[in-house]
Formats: structure tokens, C-alpha cells, sequence
């Protein structure tokens, strides 16, 4: 696992004084890919500014993206309802930080009785996309294909007992379909990567880890040393997705080398669009510099950790 805090601090003092995180517009995926972050620098070095500045982000997320139940996607005026793959990354966020703050748990684990009902359909799936005030699902969004591993995997990081009836629902999803599921996009992959690793010994994680790396290996293309899109988008690359690959592998345990080059190539290069200097892009290369408490074994209190 990387441990490159210096290639994180930097680009942390580069992206305020540039104005893109945390002082731009609120977005709860890279918010809490954020509070992680800052949990793994006061776990690595030991300083409080750094758990200030968790709870300072999450403060700050509630009060612009809170709603009477859940949080909205993005400040941004395009970025309105619920994803509850977000949610799902905000709780495991709220996790990590209420293994230092208990208050957060209890935060995320209100937050995960709130939200559950609305986007669990129970025996069919979890609805991708909701309104913003949950009420009905977004207009033209179904299913969401990974969304009950996203729940199962949070919900269990914050309090197995607590929300165990919530966990059941998620895990008869999963076992509903887990034989069947097919991913082919290179996030996709390498959140499924990484939600496996909390969970190595469930039949579900040994095969979806088998089946993510045997496609990801048909998607690097070298030179100059990407994952693709998908399988049959060999020219199309994204910086931030294969920094979700680089945290699915570090979470596996494999291909360090590829790791490091994606990592070197995405430093330098520039898709001429605007997440040249989205938020997105940076605070998740800093994650794939340094996955930190993203790992299981790098936390305290996983149920497998």
C-alpha cells in the first residue's frame, strides 16, 4: 500500500490555494473520499488539525448538501437528488470517523435508518437515484447494480448490530444476484475491489474479486500505462476512475506496479475538459497516493479488520 503523505500534503495546499477543495462547491462523493483522507493523515501523523479539518468538511457538507432526510448529491445547481452509492460513501466515511468521534457513528448510523427505506426495495434492488426529498425515484433512473454492496459494506462498518435488520435486506440482494453480476467499467471495478476486502471470505467477494481483476486485466493498456473505460473503449481514459482502480488493487493486495504507473501517468496528463480541475480528480489521486484508513487493515473496529 502506498504511503506517499508528502504527494498528498502538497497537492492538499495546491488544491486551496487554487480554490478546488475543500474550498469549492460542496460534492458529496469527493467530500467523503475528503473526510477519509483527513482521518488517514491524523491516523498517519498524529496531529489534531487534521481531525479538525474532518469535522470542519463535515460540518460543512451537512449544513450546504443536508436535507430533512439525506444529503444532496452536489452544490452545483445540476447536481440535485439522492445517488445513494454517494450516501453509501458518505456513511463509510462517517464510519471512520466515529472510530476516533463515537458521535459520528451515531450520526451515520441515523443517517442509514433514514435513507434505507426509501431507496430499498426489498427482494427487487436499491433505486439508483432518488428526489431530493425522497419521495419518489428520480424520473428515468432504475436499479442500481452495485448499490446493495455499497449499503451492505457501510452499513456493516458503522454498526452490525445496530443495523442489522438493514444489512439482511442488503445482503439477500447480493445473494440474489452476486452469481450473475457482470461489471465492465473501471470504477465499477475498482470499488468492487475494494468492497470485497472488508469481506475476503464470503463467496460473494472471492468470486466478484476473481471476475473484477480478470477484466481489468483485459483494460490496461501499456503504453503508456491507463485502465480504459471498458473493455471496448481501449482509447478512453479517466484520471479519477483509475484512481478508484489504484484503491480497488491496493485493497487486493495486487499489480503495485500498475499502481504506480497509472499513478505516474495521470500526474502529468490532461484530458483538456474540466476535470482537469475537478475537485474529483485530486482529493481521489491523493487517495490513491495514500488509501490510508480506506483499508481495512490500516483502521480500527472492522468487522474484519
Amino acid at each position: 500500500m502506498l504511503r506517499d503523505v508528502d504527494y498528498v500534503l502538497a497537492k492538499l495546499d495546491w488544491m486551496q490555494a487554487e480554490r478546488i477543495w475543500p474550498n469549492g462547491l460542496r460534492y458529496l462523493w469527493t467530500d467523503a473520499f475528503g473526510v477519509v483522507l483527513y482521518v488517514s493523515l491524523y491516523r498517519e501523523l498524529g496531529v489534531e488539525r487534521w481531525l479538525a479539518e474532518a469535522e470542519r468538511l463535515v460540518a460543512d457538507v451537512e449544513r450546504v448538501l443536508g436535507r430533512p432526510r439525506g444529503l444532496r448529491i452536489g452544490e452545483a445547481a445540476d447536481r440535485d437528488g439522492q445517488y445513494f452509492h454517494y450516501l453509501a460513501m458518505w456513511l463509510f466515511a462517517l464510519a471512520r470517523l466515529g472510530d476516533i468521534k463515537p458521535e459520528y457513528r451515531q450520526r451515520g448510523i441515523a443517517l442509514a435508518r433514514e435513507i434505507h427505506p426509501a431507496f430499498v426495495v426489498p427482494g427487487r434492488g436499491v433505486i439508483w437515484k432518488m428526489a431530493e426529498d425522497l419521495s419518489a425515484p428520480y424520473p428515468g433512473y432504475g436499479l442500481g447494480a452495485m448499490d446493495a454492496y455499497d449499503g451492505y459494506v457501510s452499513y456493516r462498518m458503522l454498526d452490525e448490530e445496530a443495523l442489522a435488520p438493514e444489512i439482511a435486506e442488503m445482503k439477500a440482494l447480493m445473494e440474489r444476484d452476486w452469481r450473475a453480476l457482470e461489471i465492465e467499467q473501471d470504477l465499477g471495478l475498482g470499488m468492487m475491489l475494494w468492497l470485497a476486502h472488508f469481506f475476503p471470505e464470503e463467496m460473494w467477494a472471492k468470486e466478484q474479486t476473481e471476475r473484477s481483476l480478470r477484466t481489468l486485466d483485459t483494460m490496461w493498456v501499456d503504453p503508456p500505462g491507463y485502465f480504459c473505460r471498458a473493455p471496448w473503449l481501449r482509447a478512453t481514459k479517466i484520471a479519477f476512475t483509475n484512481y478508484g482502480v489504484s484503491l480497488g488493487l491496493q485493497a487486493a493486495g495486487i499489480w503495485p506496479e500498475l499502481v504506480e504507473r497509472l499513478n505516474a501517468f495521470f500526474e502529468d496528463w490532461r484530458s483538456g475538459d474540466e476535470y482537469d480541475r475537478e475537485a474529483i480528480t485530486w482529493v481521489m489521486a491523493c487517495t490513491s497516493h495514500f488509501p490510508g484508513v480506506f483499508l481495512s487493515a490500516n483502521a480500527e473496529g472492522d468487522a474484519a479488520g
